[in-house]
């Protein structure tokens, strides 16, 4: 941070030159208080003693004054040299969207590097999925050394007793069921009391569900 002895107006004054664009007295405090740590009352009087010493213009608009540097100063520009600078500008950017545009893959190839495993990962999950692999292989090494596998035969036996044995289970809950409606009919209770009263526990309390046939 620099200190000025003549509070601030040297760097103001070289500051509205280089850039040579208006600007009001808190802009210049904003863009120059953290680098040369000045005040925003010094700035005020010292774009005020600038412009009254003609080294800057100042123009008032309402109750907001502008500063800008003094255009006398600067030489005329042709109108040759304007167009000289203008194709400058258009091909700087055309430079600067080329590069962006680089940056932007650069960027991109750079976040999908720091997401992929590294070197020393990789080799750990390739070791972890051929003892996974290996695990896999004994196992059905197991089954298919088996002498107990199931026949064809006795599979569909099993399915047929199974579904009537839930034929069965449907058909005593739908009987039971019936039952239970009809002597509800005159109990005085809820159905919820006459099972605690009678012991009844339903398939629901038990949270079995009736498998599909």
């Amino acid at each position: 941070m620099s200190k000025n002895k003549d509070g601030g107006s040297s760097v103001i004054l070289a500051y509205l030159n280089e850039k040579n664009r208006p600007y009001s007295s808190q802009d210049v405090f904003s863009n120059l208080q953290k680098q040369h740590g000045l005040g925003k009352t010094a700035v005020v009087k010292s774009m005020e003693q600038l412009a009254l010493e003609g080294k800057i213009k100042e123009k008032v608009y309402g109750k907001q004054k502008i500063y800008f540097a003094d255009q006398a100063q600067f030489t005329d520009v042709s109108e040759a040299d304007l167009k000289t600078m203008d194709s400058q500008i258009s091909e700087l950017n055309t430079q600067l969207q080329t590069v962006t545009h680089s940056s932007r893959q650069l960027d991109a190839e750079l976040k999908e590097l720091n997401n992929s495993l590294t070197t020393k990962d990789m080799t750990s999950e390739i070791q972890e999925l051929q003892a996974e692999c290996s695990g896999y292989k004994e196992r059905l090494g197991k089954i298919k050394s088996a002498t107990n596998h199931v026949t064809p035969e006795e599979k569909e036996k099993v399915c047929k007793e199974r579904n009537l044995y839930v034929k069965e289970w449907k058909k005593r809950k739908r009987m039971a069921s019936d039952m239970m409606n009809a002597i509800l009919e005159g109990y005085p209770k809820s159905k919820k009391q006459f099972l605690e009263e009678v012991g009844v526990e339903t398939d629901e309390d038990c949270k079995v569900v009736m498998p599909s046939v």
